[in-house]
C-alpha cells in the first residue's frame, strides 16, 4: 500500500471496486450517512484507533487486511498534530466551565471559580476537564457496543440511535483541547453527578449517574513514591512526550507501558518511543483476545 494513500482515497476505491456506496457502509457500521460523508471528503480527522470501533467494522464490511485502516489512521493524525502543536490553546466554552463548575462540591466551588478565572484554562482547569472527560470517555467506549446504552443516551438528546453513536464516536475522541459545547451538554451533564478535589494535592473524586454508568465512585490520586521506587524518564521518552506531534494522542496506560521500557546501555531516541507505541497498538502484534463474559 503506497505511503501516500489515505483512509479516504482507500475507502472510496474499495467502495469502487466492491460496488458500493457511501449509504451501503454507513449501514453497515451504524453510523450517519453525514459521518461517512465528512470522513471521506476529508472534513473530519480520522478518530484515534484505540478510541473507536469503527476501522474494525469498516475494514471487515470492505475486505481489508486487518490493522490497514489504522495504521492509516495513525499517518494521518500524525500530520494534524504537527499542525496542532504549533497552534496556542484555546480556552474552554463559557458553557462547558459553567458545566463543570456546577457539578463541583458546593463546599470548594467558590474557591475552584476563582482559580478557574484568575488563570483560565490553567493546571487546575485542564486536569479537572481532562479527568471529567476521561471517566466519561470510559464509560462511552465501554457501552459503545451496547444498544440498550446507547438509545437511552439517544433518548436523553433527543437523537436517532445512529445519530448517538456518531456523536458518541466524536466524543471519544476529544481531549480537554477540543472539547466542545455539545460533548458537554451530551455526555458530561448527564454522566457527572459531581466531583469533589483536594486542592492541595490534586486527589480528585468524580460520582457518575448511576442509571449510566456501572459502579458510580472514581477516584484518582498522584501517590508519592519513595526515591528507590521512581522511575527514571528517559531522555528520549521526555522528548517524545513533550513532542505533540508524535505523543499528542497517547493514552496514560501506553505512557505507563512506555516507562517501563528500558535498554541496558543504550539510550532509545524519541522516535523508537513513538514506534514503540505503534507497535503496541497494532492487533496483528497480539493473540486473538479471549471473550469476555457478559456482565450480570
Amino acid at each position: 500500500m503506497g505511503f501516500n494513500v489515505d483512509i479516504s482515497l482507500l475507502i472510496r476505491q474499495r467502495l469502487r471496486e466492491l460496488g458500493f456506496d457511501q449509504r451501503d457502509l454507513a449501514v453497515a457500521i451504524q453510523v450517519t450517512d453525514s459521518y461517512i460523508s465528512q470522513l471521506l471528503t476529508r472534513k473530519k480527522v480520522p478518530p484515534a484507533p484505540g478510541r473507536t470501533d469503527i476501522y474494525d467494522k469498516i475494514g471487515e464490511f470492505l475486505r481489508l487486511p486487518v490493522g490497514e485502516l489504522s495504521r492509516l489512521a495513525d499517518v494521518q493524525r500524525q500530520e494534524d498534530l504537527k499542525k496542532r502543536a504549533t497552534e496556542p490553546a484555546s480556552p474552554l466554552f463559557k458553557e462547558c466551565r459553567d458545566l463543570a463548575l456546577r457539578k463541583c462540591k458546593p463546599e470548594i466551588r467558590k474557591e475552584v471559580r476563582t482559580i478557574f478565572e484568575k488563570e483560565p484554562f490553567g493546571v487546575l482547569e485542564r486536569i479537572v476537564t481532562q479527568k471529567l472527560l476521561d471517566v466519561s470517555q470510559g464509560v462511552a467506549k465501554d457501552e459503545l457496543q451496547s444498544e440498550e446504552w446507547l438509545r437511552l443516551m439517544a433518548q436523553l438528546s433527543g437523537r436517532s440511535y445512529k445519530q448517538m453513536r456518531v456523536a458518541t464516536l466524536e466524543f471519544l475522541d476529544a481531549d480537554a483541547f477540543n472539547v466542545s459545547l455539545e460533548n458537554c451538554v451530551t455526555f458530561l451533564d448527564p454522566m457527572i453527578d459531581s466531583w469533589d478535589i483536594d486542592l492541595k494535592s490534586f486527589c480528585m473524586e468524580i460520582r457518575l449517574n448511576r442509571r449510566l454508568a456501572p459502579g458510580s465512585l472514581r477516584r484518582f490520586e498522584f501517590v508519592e513514591r519513595q526515591p528507590q521506587e521512581a522511575l527514571a524518564v528517559e531522555p528520549g521518552l521526555k522528548e517524545f512526550l513533550l513532542d505533540k506531534s508524535l505523543s499528542g494522542d497517547a493514552t496514560e496506560d501506553e505512557i505507563e507501558f512506555l516507562m517501563t521500557l528500558k535498554i541496558k546501555g543504550r539510550r532509545p531516541a524519541a522516535l523508537y518511543y513513538y514506534r514503540e507505541l505503534q507497535n503496541l497498538r497494532d492487533p496483528l502484534h497480539f493473540d486473538a483476545a479471549e471473550p469476555v463474559a457478559a456482565r450480570g
